[in-house]
């Protein structure tokens, strides 16, 4: 739903956009009436986004842009961030949330292309593609079977059952492979596939091995030489998750001795900022292992569906105060209703805020015809309808309350 008019008129509002994100996005902004777009192609540095992000209310980023400490101190009107990607490791989300900025992601969009890259590589590695290529390329004629055989049958092990890899369970199982799939938490199977509660179990019955797991303290390096030994001599590896997930040393090191056949690899501990800039890994020119550049969901498809959906959120987060799916603001969604306006109140998690809200609001006698409030460990986040005739004195009023952050008249 739309409203007819923001508090703050929209072709005032300054958005800012990094990394070539999809022209989707900009599209759907200006159709809402949002004019003022800065669009830049790369990443920046530190330094340099704490200059172009004075003055900005949206910061729209992908995965090389950090937004730091640093980066959010000196953001003086930012309400929100669009991470146009899957994660957002590269946002201080502790930060953001002191300061009472909302940080969207979207975990979702390039789900399928990722999945369909991961079948598409097994079938490649499998077949040892690479090596037939090479050879064609260089003008000999290597036809035979030896080494290389079909899906079917064979057992992929996924770690990490979430979208992305619960859909190539899916994918996996209409090739005729088996399943089996590792989570620290119990998740219900798709089709036939087979949970197993041990990782090196799951590492000892895999002829494949694909990571889907975030990163975080629990996941780091969990593929090392002692997980790596566990793995079915001849398998597969394919890492398209996080770089820090995988002891690359360790994975050179049974590559080389051919315990494990073949490997594909798109994320790493380290990455260049752009594009053109030297890239460096242990893995360069081995000839049974398929490098790129984290592209697992760059798709056109991909890009554009984040492009919609981090908008949306964004949007809906201005124009309603809708705060679904953020990382740092709590969850609330309330219908707009008419004859009122709303106002936005986030302030720090202290014991009597929305008390002290009620009671200053209810001795000027305003009345709220509705209100939510939601927490988290940080930040309370409180969203009010207000008869139009006393919203201006409430917003005043509010802007007062002990321990508020910010707040923000919508409509």
């Amino acid at each position: 739903m739309k409203t007819t008019q923001t508090s703050y008129p929209r072709n005032k509002i300054k958005i800012l956009l990094l990394e070539n994100i999809s022209s989707s996005a900009v599209e759907e902004l200006k159709q809402s009436g949002y004019a003022e777009i800065k669009r830049i192609s790369g990443a920046l540095s530190e330094a340099d986004l704490i200059e172009e992000i004075k003055g900005v209310h949206i910061l729209g980023i992908r995965s090389k842009t950090h937004v730091t400490k640093n980066v959010i101190a000196n953001a003086d009107k930012l309400l929100a961030i669009g991470a146009f990607c899957i994660g957002t490791n590269q946002v201080d989300l502790k930060a953001a949330t002191n300061k009472g900025i909302a940080v969207f992601n979207a975990p979702y969009s390039n789900t399928r292309s990722v999945a369909e890259l991961v079948i598409g590589l097994s079938v490649i590695l499998i077949r040892k593609i690479i090596d037939k290529n090479a050879a064609a390329h260089r003008g000999v004629w290597m036809k035979d079977a030896t080494g290389s055989f079909e899906l079917r049958g064979k057992t992929l092990g996924i770690v990490g059952y979430g979208n992305i890899g619960s859909q190539v369970s899916v994918m996996a199982e209409a090739m005729g492979m088996n399943v089996v799939y590792y989570d620290v938490v119990t998740k219900l199977p798709h089709g036939n596939a087979k949970q197993i509660r041990d990782l090196n179990e799951l590492l000892q019955q895999s002829d494949i091995v694909t990571l889907h797991v975030p990163s975080d303290a629990s996941t780091r390096n969990m593929i090392n030489e002692e997980t790596l030994s566990a793995m079915r001599p001849g398998s597969i590896f394919i890492n398209y998750s996080r770089g820090d997930v995988v002891d690359l040393d360790a994975l050179k090191k049974h590559l080389d001795s051919g315990a494990i056949a073949g490997a594909a690899i798109d994320v790493f501990p380290e990455e260049p900022e752009k594009n053109g800039d030297e890239f460096s890994t242990v893995l360069r020119n081995l000839p049974n292992v398929i490098l790129t550049p984290h592209i697992g969901g760059s798709t056109e498809e991909a890009q554009a569906n984040i492009g919609l959906d981090v908008t949306s959120k964004l949007i809906n987060y201005l124009e309603l105060g809708t705060s679904n799916g953020s990382h740092t603001v709590p969850e609330l969604n309330l219908p707009p209703q008419d004859s009122t306006h709303r106002i936005l109140h986030i302030h720090q998690n202290i014991p009597g805020v929305l008390g002290e809200i009620n009671s200053k609001l209810s001795a000027k006698n305003i009345n709220i015809t509705g209100q939510y409030l939601k927490t988290n460990d940080e930040i309370g986040y409180v969203i009010l309808d207000i008869d139009t005739e006393l919203s201006k004195e409430a917003f005043e009023i509010l802007k007062e309350v002990r321990g508020t952050i910010k707040t923000r008249m919508v409509y």
